[in-house]
Protein backbone atom coordinates (compact mmCIF):
# COMPACT_ATOMS: atom_id res chain seq x y z
CA UNK A 1 0.00 0.00 0.00
CA UNK A 2 2.81 2.40 0.90
CA UNK A 3 4.40 1.98 -2.54
CA UNK A 4 1.58 4.02 -4.11
CA UNK A 5 1.91 6.99 -1.75
CA UNK A 6 4.09 9.46 -3.62
CA UNK A 7 5.98 12.40 -2.19
CA UNK A 8 8.51 15.04 -3.21
CA UNK A 9 11.30 16.06 -0.80
CA UNK A 10 13.17 19.31 -1.44
CA UNK A 11 16.30 20.81 0.09
CA UNK A 12 16.61 24.30 -1.32
CA UNK A 13 19.83 26.16 -0.64
CA UNK A 14 21.36 29.47 -1.67
CA UNK A 15 23.31 27.82 -4.49
CA UNK A 16 21.44 24.62 -5.37
CA UNK A 17 18.13 22.82 -4.88
CA UNK A 18 17.90 19.02 -4.57
CA UNK A 19 14.58 17.33 -5.31
CA UNK A 20 13.78 13.68 -4.61
CA UNK A 21 10.66 11.93 -5.88
CA UNK A 22 9.94 8.84 -3.78
CA UNK A 23 7.22 6.58 -2.43
CA UNK A 24 6.30 5.76 1.14
CA UNK A 25 8.11 2.42 0.95
CA UNK A 26 11.35 4.43 0.65
CA UNK A 27 11.99 3.81 -3.03
CA UNK A 28 13.55 6.76 -4.86
CA UNK A 29 12.08 7.21 -8.34
CA UNK A 30 13.93 10.39 -9.35
CA UNK A 31 16.61 12.74 -8.03
CA UNK A 32 17.15 16.11 -9.73
CA UNK A 33 19.13 19.24 -8.96
CA UNK A 34 18.58 22.86 -9.96
CA UNK A 35 19.85 26.26 -8.89
CA UNK A 36 18.85 28.33 -5.89
CA UNK A 37 15.22 28.36 -4.82
CA UNK A 38 15.69 30.88 -1.98
CA UNK A 39 12.81 33.36 -1.87
CA UNK A 40 15.25 36.01 -0.64
CA UNK A 41 17.18 35.64 -3.88
CA UNK A 42 14.37 34.95 -6.35
CA UNK A 43 11.32 36.55 -4.75
CA UNK A 44 8.45 34.67 -3.07
CA UNK A 45 6.30 33.92 -6.10
CA UNK A 46 9.35 33.27 -8.25
CA UNK A 47 10.62 30.75 -5.70
CA UNK A 48 7.36 28.80 -5.86
CA UNK A 49 7.37 29.04 -9.68
CA UNK A 50 10.87 27.56 -9.72
CA UNK A 51 9.94 24.77 -7.32
CA UNK A 52 6.98 23.97 -9.55
CA UNK A 53 9.31 23.50 -12.50
CA UNK A 54 11.59 21.22 -10.49
CA UNK A 55 8.64 19.20 -9.18
CA UNK A 56 7.32 18.76 -12.73
CA UNK A 57 10.77 17.63 -13.89
CA UNK A 58 11.06 15.15 -11.01
CA UNK A 59 7.56 13.78 -11.70
CA UNK A 60 8.40 13.32 -15.36
CA UNK A 61 11.70 11.60 -14.52
CA UNK A 62 9.85 9.32 -12.10
CA UNK A 63 7.23 8.47 -14.74
CA UNK A 64 4.38 9.76 -12.60
CA UNK A 65 2.76 12.14 -15.06
CA UNK A 66 1.29 15.46 -13.97
CA UNK A 67 -2.39 14.84 -13.29
CA UNK A 68 -2.72 13.03 -9.94
CA UNK A 69 -1.74 15.06 -6.86
CA UNK A 70 1.13 13.82 -4.75
CA UNK A 71 0.55 12.68 -1.20
CA UNK A 72 3.03 15.21 0.21
CA UNK A 73 5.56 17.88 -0.69
CA UNK A 74 8.22 18.59 1.95
CA UNK A 75 10.18 21.70 0.93
CA UNK A 76 12.87 22.98 3.29
CA UNK A 77 14.33 26.19 1.88
CA UNK A 78 17.04 28.71 2.64
CA UNK A 79 15.32 32.06 3.01
CA UNK A 80 12.12 30.64 4.50
CA UNK A 81 12.90 32.29 7.81
CA UNK A 82 9.94 34.13 9.31
CA UNK A 83 6.44 32.73 9.99
CA UNK A 84 4.91 35.37 7.72
CA UNK A 85 7.25 34.32 4.90
CA UNK A 86 6.47 30.65 5.40
CA UNK A 87 2.71 31.32 5.43
CA UNK A 88 3.02 33.25 2.19
CA UNK A 89 5.03 30.50 0.51
CA UNK A 90 2.70 27.73 1.72
CA UNK A 91 -0.41 29.59 0.57
CA UNK A 92 1.02 30.03 -2.92
CA UNK A 93 2.22 26.41 -3.05
CA UNK A 94 -1.19 25.09 -1.99
CA UNK A 95 -2.84 27.09 -4.75
CA UNK A 96 -0.76 25.05 -7.25
CA UNK A 97 -2.35 21.81 -5.92
CA UNK A 98 0.92 19.91 -5.99
CA UNK A 99 -0.03 17.58 -3.16
CA UNK A 100 -2.64 16.71 -0.56
CA UNK A 101 -0.33 18.08 2.13
CA UNK A 102 2.49 20.62 1.79
CA UNK A 103 5.08 21.71 4.32
CA UNK A 104 7.53 24.54 3.71
CA UNK A 105 10.10 25.59 6.28
CA UNK A 106 13.75 26.51 6.64
CA UNK A 107 16.51 24.28 5.25
CA UNK A 108 18.16 24.07 8.68
CA UNK A 109 15.40 21.61 9.58
CA UNK A 110 16.67 19.32 6.79
CA UNK A 111 20.16 19.45 8.29
CA UNK A 112 18.90 18.58 11.77
CA UNK A 113 16.60 15.77 10.62
CA UNK A 114 19.30 14.20 8.45
CA UNK A 115 21.89 14.52 11.20
CA UNK A 116 20.26 12.81 14.17
CA UNK A 117 17.20 11.01 15.53
CA UNK A 118 17.99 12.49 18.96
CA UNK A 119 14.92 14.39 20.18
CA UNK A 120 17.22 16.76 22.10
CA UNK A 121 19.32 18.36 19.40
CA UNK A 122 20.61 21.59 17.89
CA UNK A 123 21.57 22.09 14.24
CA UNK A 124 23.88 24.84 12.98
CA UNK A 125 24.30 25.74 9.31
CA UNK A 126 27.36 27.68 8.16
CA UNK A 127 26.94 28.00 4.42
CA UNK A 128 26.38 31.23 2.55
CA UNK A 129 24.84 32.47 5.81
CA UNK A 130 24.40 31.33 9.40
CA UNK A 131 21.35 29.74 11.00
CA UNK A 132 20.47 27.48 13.91
CA UNK A 133 17.45 25.47 15.07
CA UNK A 134 16.96 23.27 18.12
CA UNK A 135 14.38 20.88 19.52
CA UNK A 136 13.72 19.01 22.74
CA UNK A 137 11.89 15.82 23.59
CA UNK A 138 8.77 17.70 24.67
CA UNK A 139 8.34 18.99 21.14
CA UNK A 140 9.48 22.59 21.68
CA UNK A 141 11.60 24.31 19.06
CA UNK A 142 14.12 27.15 19.09
CA UNK A 143 14.95 29.20 16.02
CA UNK A 144 16.43 32.55 15.01
CA UNK A 145 15.21 35.15 12.48
CA UNK A 146 18.45 34.55 10.53
CA UNK A 147 18.19 37.72 8.47
CA UNK A 148 21.90 38.46 8.40
CA UNK A 149 23.64 41.39 10.12
CA UNK A 150 20.35 43.16 10.86
CA UNK A 151 19.31 40.26 13.12
CA UNK A 152 22.75 39.93 14.71
CA UNK A 153 24.14 37.13 12.53
CA UNK A 154 27.75 36.75 11.46
CA UNK A 155 29.85 33.81 10.25
CA UNK A 156 28.44 32.60 6.94
CA UNK A 157 30.55 32.32 3.82
CA UNK A 158 29.69 35.86 2.75
CA UNK A 159 30.77 37.28 6.11
CA UNK A 160 34.02 35.33 6.07
CA UNK A 161 34.87 36.41 2.53
CA UNK A 162 34.15 40.03 3.46
CA UNK A 163 36.47 39.67 6.46
CA UNK A 164 39.25 38.39 4.20
CA UNK A 165 38.90 41.38 1.89
CA UNK A 166 38.63 43.80 4.82
CA UNK A 167 41.83 42.67 6.50
CA UNK A 168 43.72 42.21 3.22
CA UNK A 169 42.92 45.78 2.15
CA UNK A 170 43.95 47.22 5.52
CA UNK A 171 47.16 45.19 5.55
CA UNK A 172 48.10 46.46 2.11
CA UNK A 173 47.46 50.15 2.76
CA UNK A 174 48.87 50.16 6.30
CA UNK A 175 45.71 50.65 8.35
CA UNK A 176 45.97 47.12 9.73
CA UNK A 177 48.62 44.52 10.57
CA UNK A 178 50.36 42.44 7.95
CA UNK A 179 48.57 39.23 7.02
CA UNK A 180 48.96 36.41 4.50
CA UNK A 181 45.39 37.18 3.43
CA UNK A 182 46.67 40.07 1.28
CA UNK A 183 48.77 37.72 -0.86
CA UNK A 184 45.88 35.26 -0.93
CA UNK A 185 43.54 37.90 -2.38
CA UNK A 186 46.06 39.08 -4.98
CA UNK A 187 46.78 35.52 -6.07
CA UNK A 188 43.13 34.48 -6.12
CA UNK A 189 41.99 37.35 -8.35
CA UNK A 190 45.22 37.54 -10.37
CA UNK A 191 45.75 41.20 -9.56
CA UNK A 192 48.84 43.23 -8.69
CA UNK A 193 47.21 44.64 -5.57
CA UNK A 194 44.32 44.09 -3.21
CA UNK A 195 43.07 47.54 -4.18
CA UNK A 196 42.83 46.45 -7.81
CA UNK A 197 40.89 43.36 -6.74
CA UNK A 198 38.35 45.25 -4.61
CA UNK A 199 37.83 47.88 -7.30
CA UNK A 200 37.12 45.05 -9.72
CA UNK A 201 34.58 43.61 -7.29
CA UNK A 202 32.96 47.03 -6.91
CA UNK A 203 32.62 47.25 -10.70
CA UNK A 204 31.07 43.77 -10.92
CA UNK A 205 34.02 42.02 -12.52
CA UNK A 206 33.71 38.95 -10.26
CA UNK A 207 30.70 36.92 -9.17
CA UNK A 208 29.55 35.74 -5.78
CA UNK A 209 31.02 32.26 -6.19
CA UNK A 210 34.45 33.71 -6.91
CA UNK A 211 34.24 35.85 -3.79
CA UNK A 212 33.09 32.92 -1.65
CA UNK A 213 36.09 30.94 -2.92
CA UNK A 214 38.16 33.13 -0.58
CA UNK A 215 36.82 31.18 2.40
CA UNK A 216 39.04 28.09 1.97
CA UNK A 217 42.01 30.45 1.59
CA UNK A 218 41.11 32.03 4.92
CA UNK A 219 41.26 28.68 6.69
CA UNK A 220 44.45 27.69 4.89
CA UNK A 221 46.03 30.83 6.30
CA UNK A 222 44.63 30.06 9.75
CA UNK A 223 45.98 26.52 9.60
CA UNK A 224 49.39 27.98 8.68
CA UNK A 225 49.30 30.17 11.80
CA UNK A 226 48.45 33.59 10.35
CA UNK A 227 47.31 35.62 13.36
CA UNK A 228 44.69 37.64 11.51
CA UNK A 229 43.11 34.55 9.95
CA UNK A 230 43.17 32.83 13.34
CA UNK A 231 41.24 35.72 14.89
CA UNK A 232 38.56 35.43 12.20
CA UNK A 233 38.30 31.67 12.74
CA UNK A 234 38.05 32.21 16.49
CA UNK A 235 35.24 34.72 16.01
CA UNK A 236 33.31 32.17 13.98
CA UNK A 237 33.74 29.59 16.72
CA UNK A 238 32.35 32.11 19.20
CA UNK A 239 29.34 32.79 16.97
CA UNK A 240 28.53 29.09 16.58
CA UNK A 241 28.87 28.41 20.30
CA UNK A 242 26.67 31.42 21.07
CA UNK A 243 23.87 30.10 18.87
CA UNK A 244 24.10 26.66 20.44
CA UNK A 245 24.20 28.17 23.95
CA UNK A 246 21.07 30.24 23.39
CA UNK A 247 19.21 27.32 21.81
CA UNK A 248 20.19 24.96 24.62
CA UNK A 249 19.11 27.49 27.25
CA UNK A 250 15.76 28.10 25.60
CA UNK A 251 15.06 24.37 25.44
CA UNK A 252 16.47 23.41 28.84
CA UNK A 253 19.16 21.18 27.37
CA UNK A 254 22.23 22.41 29.26
CA UNK A 255 22.14 19.80 32.03
CA UNK A 256 21.47 16.72 29.93
CA UNK A 257 22.94 15.01 26.88
CA UNK A 258 22.04 16.45 23.50
CA UNK A 259 23.38 16.30 19.96
CA UNK A 260 24.81 19.20 17.97
CA UNK A 261 24.84 18.81 14.18
CA UNK A 262 27.02 21.08 12.07
CA UNK A 263 26.57 21.49 8.34
CA UNK A 264 26.73 23.78 5.36
CA UNK A 265 29.78 24.20 3.18
CA UNK A 266 32.03 25.77 5.82
CA UNK A 267 31.47 23.25 8.62
CA UNK A 268 31.22 20.27 6.27
CA UNK A 269 34.75 20.99 5.02
CA UNK A 270 36.08 20.76 8.61
CA UNK A 271 39.03 23.17 8.28
CA UNK A 272 41.49 21.81 10.88
CA UNK A 273 41.86 24.89 13.10
CA UNK A 274 38.16 25.75 13.01
CA UNK A 275 37.04 22.18 13.62
CA UNK A 276 39.50 21.57 16.44
CA UNK A 277 38.69 24.78 18.28
CA UNK A 278 34.95 24.33 17.79
CA UNK A 279 34.88 20.76 19.10
CA UNK A 280 37.10 21.70 22.05
CA UNK A 281 34.91 24.68 22.93
CA UNK A 282 31.71 22.66 22.67
CA UNK A 283 33.15 19.85 24.81
CA UNK A 284 34.16 22.37 27.48
CA UNK A 285 30.93 24.39 27.38
CA UNK A 286 28.45 21.50 26.96
CA UNK A 287 30.09 18.39 28.46
CA UNK A 288 27.00 16.15 28.08
CA UNK A 289 26.67 16.92 24.37
CA UNK A 290 28.19 15.36 21.30
CA UNK A 291 29.09 17.22 18.11
CA UNK A 292 28.93 15.69 14.65
CA UNK A 293 29.34 17.01 11.11
CA UNK A 294 26.59 16.10 8.67
CA UNK A 295 28.01 13.94 5.89
CA UNK A 296 24.71 12.92 4.32
CA UNK A 297 22.92 14.96 1.63
CA UNK A 298 20.58 17.37 3.47
CA UNK A 299 17.74 16.43 1.13
CA UNK A 300 17.67 13.16 3.06
CA UNK A 301 16.37 15.17 6.02
CA UNK A 302 13.48 16.45 3.91
CA UNK A 303 12.76 12.91 2.71
CA UNK A 304 12.82 11.54 6.26
CA UNK A 305 10.53 14.33 7.44
CA UNK A 306 8.07 13.42 4.68
CA UNK A 307 8.24 9.74 5.67
CA UNK A 308 7.73 10.66 9.33
CA UNK A 309 4.45 12.29 8.35
CA UNK A 310 3.33 9.58 5.94
CA UNK A 311 4.24 6.47 7.95
CA UNK A 312 4.04 7.64 11.57
CA UNK A 313 7.53 6.21 12.13
CA UNK A 314 10.90 7.93 12.52
CA UNK A 315 13.27 5.02 11.84
CA UNK A 316 11.57 2.30 9.82
CA UNK A 317 12.57 0.19 6.84
CA UNK A 318 11.40 2.93 4.46
CA UNK A 319 13.73 5.41 6.16
CA UNK A 320 16.68 3.07 5.71
CA UNK A 321 15.84 2.41 2.07
CA UNK A 322 15.48 6.06 1.09
CA UNK A 323 18.76 6.82 2.90
CA UNK A 324 20.62 4.13 0.97
CA UNK A 325 19.16 5.15 -2.38
CA UNK A 326 19.77 8.88 -1.94
CA UNK A 327 23.35 8.32 -0.75
CA UNK A 328 24.01 6.00 -3.70
CA UNK A 329 22.34 8.25 -6.27
CA UNK A 330 23.60 11.09 -8.43
CA UNK A 331 21.19 13.97 -9.09
CA UNK A 332 20.27 14.87 -12.63
CA UNK A 333 21.29 18.50 -13.13
CA UNK A 334 18.65 20.66 -14.78
CA UNK A 335 18.78 24.28 -15.94
CA UNK A 336 15.94 26.65 -16.74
Amino acid sequence: MNADRTFIAIDGGNSKTDVVAATADGRVHAFVRGGTSSPHRLGYRESIDFLGKLIATAREAAGWGTSAPLERVEALLAGADLPVEIDRLVADARSRQWARSIRIDNDTFALLRAGTDDRNAVGVVCGSGMNCVGRNESGRWSRFPALGPTSGDWGGGGDLADAVLHHAARAEDGRGPATALADAVRSHFGTRSVEEAVIGLHLGEAGEQEVHALVPLLFQAADAGDSCALRIAERQVEEIVAMVRVSAHRLGLEAGPFTIVGGGGVLRAEPPVLHQRLTERIAARFPPSRYLTLRRPPVLGAAWAALDALTGEVAGAAHRRVRDEIEAGEPLAVAY
